[in-house]
C-alpha cells in the first residue's frame, strides 16, 4: 500500500489557479488581517508534514485497536494521544476560530484543505478535531460572551475538546421527539437527563476536558423541533478562575463496536442530571445546532475526498507496478513476464474514474468553501445574502454527493487490486469501511437529497436554484471566445439546460403530488452533482490550458485529458438521471406494503 501523500501540489493549483483565493481573502477585510498567500501557503505545507508525517502511519494500527472502554473511561488507539498533542502544540484546532478568543481566523477555503489532508490520512482520528470545531463555531455564533470567554480559548487550543450530542435512541433524523430534558437550578444553570447515542468522541484521554453540546427540551418546551434548546455541559465542571472542579454527572455507557471509523470511539453518553448552561434562547436549539451544520456537512464530503484521494494514491501506484498480462496493442514491456495493468483499458476507467472525482470533488469542495468565506465576512449585505443563498443550495449536494462518489472511488480503488483490494494488508478494505459512514451520519445522504429537493428547490420556488445557474450562465458567457474551453462549454451549457428543464418539471409536480418531491430527490441530487462537477472541471480545464503547452511535467495535459475523460464518459449520466426523474412517482409508490 503506498504512503498517504498530502496532494499539496494539486492543493495549490485549486486554490491560486483555478479560485485565485488570494484575491478572494484580499476582498474580505477581516480575512486579509489574518492571512496572505505566504502564511497560507506556510500552513498548508505544515498540515501536509502533519497529514503525511504523523497521522497517516497511525491509520492502520488504529483501525486494528481501536478505542477501549473500561467502566466509563475511554482510552485512545496507541499514538492518538501524542498525535493529538501535536495538533494542541500547532494550534491547528483553532485554525479557522475567532482571534477574539484565541482562534487564527483563517477562512474556510483553506481550512478546508487542511480537512482533506487530516481527513484522507487518518479519518478515524481527524473527527475528533472536526467535532470540536463544530462544537466551538455553534458557541462562537449562539454563546453568551461569558461562556465564550470562559470555554472557547481553551477548545481553540486543544486543551478541551468539544462533541455534539444530538441522536438518541429513538430520535435520529425526527429530532422533535428527542426525551432528554433540561431542569431549571436556581443558580441559571440546568440539570440535563437522558440517554444520547453515535456521540463520536464523547469520551476519551486525549484532552483535559470534554465540552459537549446537548439537545434537550425545557419543562414548557412545545412539541416538536420547536421546543428543543442548547446546552452546554462540560465533562468536568469549571471553576471561576478557569481551572477544573469536580466530574459532571454522566458518563460513557459503551462505545460502538462498527464497521468503519474503529480508531474513534462512538459513545453512548448517559446524563444523570448533569450541570449545563443555555446556549442561545430557549426553544431555538435545533437552529443553533445548524449554524454549525453548513460546516460539518461540508466537512463530512471532504472526508470522502480524502478518503478517495487515499484510495486513488494506492491504486495508481499499484496498477504502475503489478503485471498481468499483455496490453491489448502488444506488449509494453517485453522484457518483463507481462505489462502493468494499468495498460488495461477498464483499469484505466477506475482509475479516471477516481481522479475525475478526486479531483473535480476538490474543486466542488473549494468552491462551496468560498461561499461560506463571503456569507461570513463579506461587508456588503447583498454579497452576503447572495452567498447564504449559495450556501444553502450547495450544502447538500457537497455532503452527499461528494460521499457517495467517494465511496464508489473507494470501491474502484478496491478493485483495482483484485483479490489483493479485499484482504487487510493492502489498506484499500479499511478505505471502503471507513468512507461508508460519510454517507450516513450528519443526516443521511437521502435526508440530504430531501433538503435540497424540497426545502432548498421547491421551497425557495426554484430561487435558490437559479442562483447557481446564473453561475454558469455567467462561466459561459465569459468564457465564450475561449478556444481551449470550446470542447467543453457546448456541453456543460446541455447539463445545465437539462438540470434546468427537470427543476421545473419538479417544481410543476410538487403542488399536487405528495411524492413528487420523495421521488425524484436522491436523482436531482445525483444530475446538480455530475453537473456541478462538469462546471468544476470546466473551470480547472480553463486554468489548466494557460500552463499546459511546455509541461513537461504532465500535470496541467493530465488536467485536460482527464476533463475530456469526465466529460464523454461521466457527465452523459445526466440523461438517464433526468429521465428517471421524469418518468414520476407512480412506479415507486404502486406496491402495496405487504408486495414487498
Amino acid at each position: 500500500m503506498a504512503d498517504y501523500q498530502a496532494p499539496l501540489r494539486d492543493i495549490r493549483f485549486v486554490l491560486n489557479e483555478v479560485f485565485d483565493a488570494p484575491s478572494l481573502w484580499a476582498s474580505l477585510p477581516k480575512v486579509a488581517e489574518h492571512v496572505d498567500p505566504e502564511t497560507a501557503d506556510a500552513i498548508l505545507e505544515e498540515a501536509g508534514k502533519i497529514a503525511s508525517g504523523v497521522l497517516a502511519p497511525l491509520n492502520r494500527e488504529g483501525d486494528e485497536e481501536g478505542s477501549h472502554w473500561n467502566d466509563g473511561e475511554v482510552t485512545a488507539p496507541e499514538g492518538f494521544k501524542e498525535a493529538y498533542q501535536t495538533i494542541v502544540e500547532g494550534g491547528w484546532n483553532g485554525l479557522g476560530g475567532n482571534p477574539d478568543f484565541g482562534g487564527m481566523g483563517m477562512p474556510k477555503t483553506l481550512v478546508a484543505q487542511f480537512e482533506e489532508m487530516m481527513q484522507g490520512a487518518n479519518m478515524a482520528f481527524g473527527l475528533a478535531p472536526m467535532l470540536t470545531a463544530g462544537a466551538c463555531l455553534a458557541l462562537d455564533a449562539h454563546g453568551s460572551q461569558e461562556l465564550k470567554e470562559k470555554y472557547l480559548p481553551n477548545m481553540y487550543s486543544g486543551v478541551w475538546s468539544g462533541a455534539m450530542d444530538l441522536t438518541e435512541p429513538h430520535a435520529g433524523t425526527d429530532l422533535g421527539i428527542i426525551r432528554t430534558k433540561a431542569e431549571p437550578n436556581a443558580d441559571g444553570s440546568f440539570s440535563v437527563t437522558g440517554t444520547k447515542i453515535f456521540i463520536t468522541w464523547g469520551e476519551h484521554d486525549m484532552a483535559e476536558n470534554i465540552i459537549h453540546l446537548v439537545l434537550a427540551k425545557l419543562p414548557d418546551a412545545p412539541k416538536g423541533p420547536k421546543g428543543i434548546s442548547l446546552f452546554l455541559v462540560p465533562k468536568f465542571l469549571v471553576n471561576e478562575d478557569g481551572s477544573l472542579g469536580e466530574r459532571n454527572a454522566f458518563s460513557c455507557g459503551s462505545i460502538e463496536k462498527k464497521m468503519g471509523i474503529k480508531g474513534s470511539a462512538t459513545c453512548v453518553m448517559n446524563f444523570d442530571g448533569a450541570k449545563g448552561w443555555l446556549v442561545g434562547e430557549e426553544n431555538k436549539g435545533l437552529a443553533a445546532m445548524f449554524t454549525m451544520m453548513n460546516y460539518e456537512r461540508l466537512g463530512v464530503g471532504i472526508q470522502g475526498i480524502g478518503a478517495a484521494e487515499a484510495s486513488l494514491q494506492s491504486a495508481r501506484e499499484y496498477a504502475l507496478d503489478r503485471i498481468q498480462s499483455r496490453a491489448p496493442t502488444g506488449a509494453q514491456q517485453p522484457e518483463k513476464a507481462a505489462d502493468p495493468i494499468i495498460v488495461h483499458p477498464d483499469v484505466r476507467r477506475m482509475l479516471l474514474t477516481m481522479k475525475s472525482y478526486v479531483e473535480g470533488g476538490r474543486a466542488f469542495s473549494t468552491y462551496v468553501a468560498q461561499w461560506l468565506d463571503i456569507a461570513k465576512f463579506a461587508e456588503d449585505d447583498d454579497r452576503r445574502r447572495h452567498a447564504e443563498g449559495m450556501v444553502a443550495l450547495l450544502t447538500p449536494v457537497a455532503k452527499a454527493f461528494l460521499t457517495d462518489r467517494g465511496l464508489e472511488a473507494c470501491i474502484f480503488g478496491q478493485q483495482v487490486f483484485g483479490g489483493h483490494g479485499f484482504i487487510r494488508e493492502w489498506g484499500q478494505e479499511q478505505l471502503v469501511r471507513d468512507c461508508r459512514i460519510t454517507q450516513i451520519y450528519e443526516g443521511t445522504n437521502g435526508i440530504q437529497a430531501l433538503d435540497l429537493m424540497g426545502r432548498k428547490v421547491v421551497g425557495s420556488q426554484g430561487k435558490l436554484y437559479e442562483l447557481f445557474a446564473h453561475d454558469v450562465a455567467s462561466f459561459l458567457e465569459s468564457n465564450q471566445d475561449n478556444a481551449a474551453l470550446k470542447p467543453f462549454l457546448e456541453p456543460l451549457a446541455a447539463a445545465v439546460e437539462r438540470l434546468d428543464d427537470v427543476t421545473e418539471h419538479v417544481l410543476a409536480q410538487a403542488g399536487d403530488n405528495p411524492d413528487a418531491v420523495g421521488a425524484a430527490s436522491v436523482d436531482y441530487l445525483d444530475l446538480f452533482g455530475y453537473t456541478a462537477l462538469a462546471y468544476m472541471w470546466a473551470r480547472i480545464a480553463g486554468a489548466a490550458a494557460k500552463q499546459a503547452e511546455g509541461d513537461s511535467s504532465g500535470f496541467y495535459t493530465g488536467k485536460l485529458k482527464t476533463a475530456r475523460f469526465y466529460y464523454e464518459r461521466l457527465l452523459p449520466k445526466t440523461v438517464s438521471l433526468a429521465e428517471g426523474i421524469r418518468s414520476g412517482s407512480g412506479s415507486l409508490m404502486a406496491l402495496a406494503a405487504g408486495e414487498f
